[in-house]
């Protein structure tokens, strides 16, 4: 496709009251709108032709796409003219493609070096999925900048939205680091726990409570038991995928975020010799893993997680929770990721995990809603802005609520901003650990 500028159309409207005066003025001066329009043309025409042959761009084989939800990718694009005939300075070229992509739909302008461009199309997904890249859009102009040239190609390159695998590596590397391996808390196996590991000589300093009194009289010296770290505990993370939990937090869906920190928990426990299992609900139970250990337990894990759709019912939190303890053959630490949006699902909710408290120790992750606390904050301007901090102050203090019924009932909570779930979450295990509750 070839058409003008918009300096060729700006040129071309500057010459009509020019063309008007002069025809005006002189009884044969109509001829010099003709002249002018016809100049223009001409002008365009020779840009044109020297702006480089459409048959003469090539694409490259492009590189697959690797795309990850909440995770900030690129695509890549290299353009190439013909051996023969001129070619243009710079180039301009946009993608089309799914929405899900997170495409920004800004122009990329390419400067030509070797007959060659590499252009870059950043992209931050929203939401999982199959994806695909449908189209190349790109244009030029000739040395006057008065004709562009377009040419799209077809791509039909597909680009399947992940989890986010890489985000929970890298946290799982700065939180198992070697000398501090959950972060800013040391997991000692020695020393902590309630599992009796062997006898050492008291030393200044140690906990006189650990002094085995039968013993140190038996051999005449002061013994003292040391203990180590429990093993082999089941920790379930229960993800609630229904209809609320498929709505975005801080530009990423609230399911994505709990499954990118069920699995950075999930790794926390397998390295600390625990079992860890998946259970995802909505309406009605959907999948369920049980508690796995072994090698293969964490890439198990993966495969599962990646199964995890958006779902647009409502959350059976009866019916859910009820499956899941009659799953469970002995005590286990349950870890709910959900969230409320009404009075009547929270009662809902907190009656059925009244019953799971019974029998097994339950961990409630709920993320801080920042836009619903800056609407309740902000400053009034209009009548709309205080209807607006009314209903959001309400919300907030119907969540505080259950929160505080939550805790007097037992549970521990998780109350956290949305990027920092993932290591609140294994701090408050590590501190279940650490205090023997598990």
């Amino acid at each position: 496709m070839i058409y003008p500028t918009r300096r060729a159309v700006l040129l071309m409207v500057a010459g009509v009251p020019v063309a008007l005066l002069v025809g005006v003025l002189a009884p044969s001066g109509w001829l010099a709108g003709p002249a002018w329009i016809g100049a223009v043309v001409l002008l365009t025409a020779l840009d044109a032709l020297s702006a480089g042959s459409r048959a003469a761009l090539n694409l490259d084989e492009p590189e697959p796409v690797r795309a990850a939800v909440g995770r900030p990718g690129q695509i890549d694009m290299t353009l190439r003219f013909g051996k023969r005939g001129p070619t243009p300075r710079s180039l301009d070229a946009a993608v089309s493609g799914d929405l899900r992509l997170g495409l920004d739909g800004v122009t990329r302008r390419g400067k030509i070096s070797d007959r060659a461009s590499r252009v870059t199309f950043p992209f931050l997904p929203e939401r999982r999925g199959a994806a695909a890249v449908e189209a190349l859009w790109v244009r030029w102009h000739g040395p006057l900048g008065l004709a562009w040239k377009q040419k799209v190609f077809a791509l039909g390159l597909s680009a399947p939205i992940l989890t986010d695998l890489q985000g929970v590596r890298d946290q799982a590397v700065r939180l198992f680091a070697r000398d501090a391996l959950f972060g800013a808390k040391t997991q000692l196996e020695l020393g902590e726990g309630s599992e009796f590991q062997a006898l050492h000589d008291y030393q200044a300093g140690m906990d006189r409570r650990a002094i085995d009194w039968k013993q140190s009289a038996r051999h005449a010296a002061l013994l003292a038991k040391e203990f180590r770290t429990e093993r082999n505990h089941n920790v379930i993370m229960a993800l609630d995928c229904g209809r609320a939990a498929c709505e975005p937090v801080d530009g990423m869906p609230r399911i994505d975020r709990f499954i990118h920190a069920g699995l950075l928990l999930s790794w926390a426990c397998l390295r600390s010799g625990d079992r860890a299992g998946l259970f995802a609900f909505d309406s009605s139970p959907r999948l369920s893993t049980g508690a796995i250990s072994g090698p293969d337990a964490f890439r198990t894990l993966q495969a599962v997680a990646g199964r995890i759709d958006y779902s647009p019912h409502e959350t059976n939190y009866t019916l859910a929770l009820a499956t899941l303890s009659g799953q469970l053959q002995r005590r286990s630490l349950v870890v709910v990721f959900t969230d409320f949006t009404d009075s009547t699902a929270a009662e809902l909710m907190i009656e059925s995990l009244g019953r799971l408290l019974r029998r097994h120790l339950v961990l409630f992750v709920v993320l801080r809603d920042e836009e619903l606390e800056a609407l309740a904050t902000a400053s009034p301007e209009q009548p709309d802005d205080v209807s607006r901090a009314v209903v959001a102050g309400t919300l907030l203090r119907e969540r505080e609520a259950v929160v505080a019924r939550l805790r007097r009932m037992g549970a521990h909570i998780v109350d956290t901003p949305a990027d920092r779930v993932g290591p609140e979450v294994v701090n408050a295990y590590l501190d279940l650990k650490r205090r023997d509750l598990l």
